[in-house]
């Protein structure tokens, strides 16, 4: 049972509905990255092949900030269990193109390198990893993986990353400010208008600080994040079936749009620097109870469950008039083709696809597992919004396009002024923004 990247493949979701339910970029020159790093031979510790080799080598990997947490997870876990040890280096977010682009210009990328499911296929067909085929083809339980990840580190059949961390995008809100509100604490919005209408009943509670809603308005990852499940959720699409196409000005994308610009016209109905959120805080305010109600990404709230001062809600994010979607995201990772040490990075891939190690790093840290019989089985003792979290999967996508960073994630990307000009704006320029990212993803 596999989970699919693509928006038309519903037989995979229909699968992850039923183990759920139990639970209640092709590269030039990495083929002779894996030649040269590859063997046939077990490791000095009688390792097999197919999990690597573990003889104590130190490994070097990259992540970016916003998962450090789970990454940390990893390699603690991994290091305190294997004679190899994996140096970890978290990159700032918005440094992760440029310190990457000039390690493959020195050849000094890292053994093994996690990055940005929707960043994957552009890196594959830059050459930066090497090719595992033949590897992941060979795991145990690889039809119990999430593919998604997988997927977008396909290129003409080849197979060059895994999932790393699984990030899905959720509704929260903050139960205290609902109840001041007058609202139900335990009821979230289930369509776009209840996420209006209490988003404006917590803006009228005239706090000073604290607001109905906040929107990361010059972040194009967050954006997507948190605005493509609420048009996927509508019924409606993003991107073409073939990622070259962008659909962002139909009918459901607009109603979304108009929702925000609505409360962008209610006193304190939008958080204060909403439109100029790069993205580098853009989880702060409702971390600081300071937000009424906002999608959100799940590896962030997890980790607010025994820290905020205040209760919070989980819930699916809705469409326009009902449903739920949530943005497939987070980060795959892969064997750079720098790497003189396959083996042994291949190692610490293996071992965390195992159940083992998807259960002790992800699921009994409220984070979401990317093996589907963790999925199904390793959350009995898991706070209740993990389950919530987990059960939105199944209506999940990851939108996959070779250029989809230069068109929506990059600094001034035709999607982020499509945003300002749409919630901030007119909407004037909306037919002709979506032409450009059109334009972007098709080059």
């Amino acid at each position: 049972m596999r989970w699919t990247t693509r928006h038309g493949a519903r037989a995979m979701a229909a699968a992850a509905t039923a183990v759920l339910a139990a639970a209640s970029l092709a590269a030039c020159g990495s083929a002779g990255s894996e030649d040269a790093g590859s063997g046939t031979s077990g490791g000095e510790d009688g390792s097999s092949s197919a999990e690597g080799v573990d003889d104590g080598t130190q490994l070097t990997m990259w992540t970016r900030a916003p998962l450090e947490k789970q990454a940390k997870n990893a390699v603690e876990a991994y290091n305190s269990s294997h004679q190899n040890q994996v140096k970890l280096e978290v990159l700032p977010n918005d440094d992760v193109e440029g310190k990457v682009g000039a390690a493959v210009q020195s050849d000094s990328l890292p053994d093994i390198l996690a990055g940005d499911v929707v960043r994957i296929p552009y890196w594959v067909q830059q050459g930066i990893f090497t090719d595992i085929t033949d590897r992941i083809d060979a795991l145990p339980n690889k039809a119990d993986l999430q593919s998604g990840h997988i997927d977008a580190g396909t290129s003409d059949g080849a197979e060059y990353t895994l999932p790393f961390v699984t990030d899905i995008s959720v509704m929260v809100w903050n139960k205290d400010l609902y109840t001041e509100a007058g609202l139900d604490p335990e009821q979230g919005p289930t369509t776009l208008q209840e996420f209006v209408d209490q988003a404006k009943a917590v803006a009228a509670l005239g706090q000073d600080g604290v607001s109905g809603t906040y929107l990361a308005g010059q972040s194009g990852g967050a954006l997507v994040f948190t605005l493509f499940p609420m048009i996927w959720a509508s019924g409606e699409e993003a991107l073409s079936e073939d990622g070259t196409q962008s659909l962002v000005d139909n009918d459901a994308a607009q109603a979304v749009y108009a929702a925000y610009r609505e409360l962008v016209a209610t006193p304190n109905g939008m958080g204060a620097g909403s439109k100029e959120e790069t993205g580098a805080t853009w989880t702060a305010p409702f971390q600081d109870g300071k937000v009424g109600v906002m999608p959100y990404p799940y590896t962030s709230v997890s980790g607010l469950f025994d820290t905020a001062d205040f209760e919070i809600g989980v819930a699916p994010i809705p469409g326009v008039d009902g449903g739920q979607s949530t943005f497939l995201g987070g980060d795959a990772l892969g064997i750079s083709k720098s790497s003189q040490n396959v083996d042994q990075a291949w190692n610490f891939l293996a071992w965390l696809m195992s159940e083992d190690a998807q259960q002790t790093v992800f699921a009994d840290n409220n984070d979401t597992a990317s093996n589907l019989t963790v999925l199904a089985d390793g959350y009995a003792d898991a706070d209740p919004r993990t389950v919530i979290a987990n059960g939105t999967i199944k209506d999940g996508r990851t939108p996959v396009a070779a250029f989809f960073n230069e068109a929506f994630n990059a600094a001034g990307s035709p999607w982020q002024l499509l945003i300002q000009d749409a919630v901030w704006g007119d909407g004037s320029q909306m037919g002709s923004l979506n032409d450009q990212i059109t334009s972007v993803l098709g080059q």
